[in-house]
């Protein structure tokens, strides 16, 4: 059985595309990879989820693939792709390249979309909650046979990271297909969907140990940190905004990470 004291905790870092020059981004990669940091993200939107609808925005692949070029230690992917957006079979083709250009590094962050204005803007139909699950659900299959028939083939395994928290559905889902769980919320919350995360591997026979578990934080490491260390979580990622990208809480993240030695 896999425990989660023999995985390493690892911190994370989401770039925030949106009101910024790409200089910016690059210039913030960069520094985040000498911060220390384990993971980089960026999202998947199309117009900016903050401030000015119609500020600068940068889309979500092309910058991973410049960040793949522009960075060497750091893993990188999106928190998370909206599977509607692309052809699966063609996500799987762009993930195995930014994993060949990266040497590697490419976590594959991959959601049913939510924001209906993302979808009106670029013409793609926002259906319901359950028909996006659908898209999901009919997509996981495709990429993995697509991974397994791409030449070359991915650098390593891609990890799949599946984020939300529909219990229905969507962690039915995680249990079936991801390597990596990602949520936004701590305490009984999280306690709950991870039972039902349990219950949905018990169905078909998997360890839920196998899937690591991640969350998003922010705040004071040591307050926020260890009620969800002891709930099994060992990725915790930060989102942080341009046009500063002040990483000052996520180095404190790093230092907590390293005085905790695993």
């Amino acid at each position: 059985m896999t425990t989660i004291d023999s995985r390493p905790v690892k911190i994370g870092v989401q770039l925030a595309p949106q009101h910024v020059d790409f200089a910016a981004l690059r210039r913030a990669v960069a520094e985040a990879e000498d911060s220390g940091v384990d993971l980089v993200f960026n999202w998947d939107h199309f117009l900016p989820i903050s401030g000015d609808e119609h500020g600068k925005h940068f889309e979500c692949w092309t910058t991973l693939a410049a960040w793949a070029e522009h960075t060497s230690r750091v893993l990188l992917g999106p928190l998370v792709t909206a599977i509607s957006f692309r052809n699966p079979d063609l996500v799987a083709d762009m993930a195995r390249t930014v994993d060949h250009i990266s040497g590697g590094r490419l976590v594959l962050g991959i959601g049913a979309g939510a924001m209906e204005r993302d979808f009106a803007e670029y013409g793609y139909e926002f259906g319901t909650p359950g028909s996006r699950v659908n898209a999901l659900a009919e997509a996981l299959p495709r990429i993995e046979r697509r991974f397994a028939k791409l030449n070359p083939p991915p650098v390593r395994k891609i990890p799949v990271l599946i984020g939300g928290g529909g219990e229905r559905r969507t962690l039915r889902l995680v249990a079936r297909h991801a390597d990596i769980w990602h949520w936004f919320s701590s305490g009984e919350e999280f306690a709950r969907k991870k039972r039902v995360l349990a219950e949905h591997c018990a169905e078909i026979g998997r360890d839920p140990g196998e899937i690591e578990l991640s969350a998003g934080v922010g705040g004071d490491p040591e307050a926020a940190g260890p009620p969800l260390l002891e709930q099994g979580v060992t990725t915790f990622t930060l989102e942080v905004h341009g046009p500063e990208f002040d990483l000052s809480t996520v180095r404190a993240w790093v230092a907590w990470r390293d005085r905790l030695g695993r």
